[in-house]
């Protein structure tokens, strides 16, 4: 199996559990596998269809997720196809026919074609052996994605009674365990239940009292990078991607009333990166095997536990540090409930009403939500310090919060309860802004009161006066904040009110969780791999994607590309030895990727034949820049806009944007005169960034007005950063 695994694969080792799941199949045992996304499920069924004479038929519901398996698949040099409703009829016929004549070994079909008279009548004309079910879940109606085209699959073992089924699933309690085994009609099969944790994965529950400025927050952390936020309904889809685009970052909707071409051209973008955010409801995301999204946003509150885990286990996939970030608020709770109600199925209502307690648990915690994640997904977690949720990363202590809270209050009604949580901060601390002088509340009693109070304390604690229902939101996008009846009981009554807050003393820890993650590979070993090299080789990569019409990843992940970066290697030897490079790989590929090794090497003064030997990540280190990102700044220094220069690259303003800010932030020295605003708008954003900080642009907008773009504050901010030193020119 070592050798299969390494030639079509390019593995040298199995995952946990692999191996084990599949020598039960090869010996035609029924199996149930339960494996966390990115856990090498497809594996369990890809290697033994290489094994076994005839086919193997994949049911799955992922339209998207067969095309990027079938991909990958004929990469790999694996003979594979797939029939969905995506193929216009002479490419599925042909499809059929390669099937009927033995040429493939794969065969994607989805749920409904099994429905089919004359599809039933193909299905017996081929030599099948083994049944791959994936999404098995979808079979169960106490599942939290219960499709009803997965009740014909049970016809379908019916149909051949000897040929084993592997069910696969990423999420499936106890009771939804016990459903698959009977719905299928499995025949005492072997259950193998891989651990369900993410250990690349950070879990964070915000307080919904400024999301989008939450939102903005967190991508900016990921400058760049893929994100999926998923909203409740379409039209808020619409929205939030409406309110990122008018900021400069490249977001498109995702909701079931599009266009299916509409939709289809969407998931294409995310997934060869011509568009960095997908803002959508919980239907996307279903089948994108894209290993790289950092940032899983879910702005309103998920359905189901079960349902955030699935949503959640689409970041991270290639085992690199992620975020996953939750908005919560009473109005979402409201919501959820009115929505209950409107079931007509006394049983049904009642299983949603369980599903919303869960859920609402979840956001309520205090102790750590990984082992919560754990233990409602039926695997002991024993540990108390996860390491890796809000909780764990800042423990919290019980602290007497009347008197703060009053002031709160006493803020929010005297400002007319009209403005945002950074409106009512300024206030409180006594920033005599633009803003604030304007309206006149620089002369109200309470302007100031909380001046010696942290910014960041005073808006955790406005999070959790909402969360206890004191304050109350209103509004989306920009939400204002009103002193609900609890709260105005509370003042009247002078109620005292204890509270929680996060421990300071821990917040290095988090930073060196951070530093810890972000240089390590899947295994957890470092690899100080050269970063400039690394662009190289991901621009070649992208070029053949490009011309191949599949994306990136399906070439060579970025574990691959690393390990190139690392090793250096000089011949086909060393490239096969690669992760992810197999013989289909190496034939293909070695050339054009050792080519650029070799010219890259020869440019940077290394001889060819230098003896590269593992070394020690630093915690920390700078990434380079890349030519990609040279490219981008001489355009500028040519005197280009950014939609000129974004227009000539073909990438997005945002993205020459980020190119831009990483330029000056490794030292860079760059002309932006042509790009600034006039001298008094200059003037008037670089006092905002003196009063407020240049760590991030949204309280700056909110301070000076829509009146301000995106664009604007970015340049005067690199502007000043370069004039704070000399950069490399």
């Amino acid at each position: 199996m070592l050798e299969q695994l390494k030639a079509y694969f390019g593995f040298d080792r199995f995952l946990p559990l692999q191996e084990e799941i599949i020598a039960k199949v090869l010996s035609k045992r029924d199996t149930l596998v339960l494996m966390p996304t990115g856990g090498g499920k497809s594996l369990c069924y890809q290697l033994p269809a290489l094994r076994f004479k005839g086919l193997t038929l994949v049911v799955s519901p992922l339209i998207a997720l067969m095309k990027d398996q079938v991909d990958g698949l004929r990469a790999n040099g694996v003979p594979a196809g797939m029939l969905n409703s995506t193929l216009p009829a002479q490419e599925a016929n042909q499809v059929m026919e390669q099937a009927r004549q033995g040429k493939l070994k794969i065969l994607y079909v989805a749920p409904e074609r099994l429905a089919l008279t004359g599809f039933q009548r193909f299905l017996q004309s081929l030599e099948v052996s083994l049944i791959a079910i994936d999404e098995a879940h979808c079979i169960s109606e106490w599942g939290h994605d219960f499709r009803p085209d997965y009740r014909n699959l049970k016809a379908l073992r019916q149909s051949f009674p000897g040929v084993p089924v592997i069910a696969l699933t990423a999420t499936a309690t106890t009771q939804v365990r016990e459903d698959i085994v009977t719905q299928l009609g499995l025949n005492k099969p072997e259950i193998f239940i891989s651990s369900f944790n993410r250990p690349n994965l950070t879990y964070t529950v915000q307080p919904k009292t400024d999301p989008l400025g939450s939102l903005l927050h967190f991508l900016e952390k990921h400058p760049g990078e893929s994100a999926i936020v998923y909203r409740f309904s379409r039209k808020a889809t619409e929205e939030t991607a409406a309110e990122l685009s008018d900021r400069g970052y490249s977001a498109l909707p995702y909701h079931a009333g599009l266009e299916r071409d509409l939709r289809r051209e969407t998931q294409e973008k995310f997934i060869r990166d011509q568009v960095q955010i997908v803002v959508a409801t919980i239907a996307f995301g279903m089948g994108i095997d894209k290993p790289d999204v950092r940032l899983v946003v879910h702005y309103d509150l998920p359905k189901t536990v079960e349902g955030y885990y699935q949503e959640t286990g689409r970041a991270g996939r290639d085992g690199q540090p992620s975020d996953c970030v939750l908005f919560y608020s009473y109005g979402d709770r409201s919501k959820q409930e009115y929505f209950i109600s409107q079931i007509d199925d006394e049983e049904e209502q009642e299983k949603a009403h369980t599903k919303l307690d869960q859920i609402l648990a979840f956001c309520d915690l205090q102790t750590c939500r990984r082992a919560y994640l754990m233990e409602y997904l039926g695997e002991p977690w024993p540990k108390t310090d996860c390491g890796g949720c809000d909780i764990c990363l800042l423990p919290r202590e019980e602290f007497d919060a009347t008197e703060i809270a009053q002031k709160i209050l006493s803020t929010a009604i005297r400002t007319g309860e009209r403005f945002g949580v950074n409106y009512l901060v300024d206030v409180l601390r006594g920033a005599a802004n633009k803003a604030v002088r304007t309206r006149g509340h620089d002369e109200l009693p309470v302007f100031g009161i909380a001046r010696d109070t942290d910014a960041d304390e005073l808006k955790e604690m406005v999070r959790s006066l909402v969360s206890h229902g004191l304050l109350a939101q209103q509004g989306s996008g920009y939400p204002t904040l009103a002193v609900s009846g609890p709260g105005r009981t509370f003042l009247k009554n002078r109620d005292r009110l204890t509270l929680t807050r996060p421990k300071h003393a821990v917040a290095e820890r988090q930073a060196r969780y951070s530093q810890d993650t972000n240089n390590r590979d899947v295994t957890g070993r470092e690899l100080a791999y050269d970063t400039k090299l690394f662009d190289e080789l991901a621009a070649l990569r992208l070029q053949i994607a490009t011309e191949r019409e599949v994306p990136a990843y399906v070439i060579f992940g970025n574990k691959a590309l690393q390990q190139m970066a690392f090793h250096a290697p000089r011949n086909e030897d060393e490239f096969s030895k690669i992760s992810g490079v197999g013989d289909a790989k190496l034939r293909e590929f070695s050339r054009p990727f050792l080519k650029v090794i070799t010219e890259y090497l020869e440019a940077n003064g290394q001889p060819v034949n230098v003896q590269r030997t593992p070394v020690t990540a630093p915690k920390k280190k700078a990434r380079g820049i890349s030519m990609s990102i040279r490219e981008t700044k001489d355009l500028i220094g040519q005197g280009l806009s950014l939609a000129e220069a974004a227009e000539q690259r073909g990438i997005s303003e945002t993205t020459i944007r980020s190119h831009l800010e990483r330029f000056v932030q490794e030292g860079g020295q760059i002309d932006l005169t042509h790009l600034m605003p006039s001298d008094d708008r200059r003037r008037n954003i670089e006092a905002a960034f003196r009063e407020m900080g240049e760590a991030r642009l949204t309280p700056v907008r909110d301070a000076l007005g829509d009146d301000y773009t995106w664009e604007e504050l970015a340049v005067v901010r690199m502007d000043l950063r370069q004039r704070q030193g000399q950069g490399v020119g």
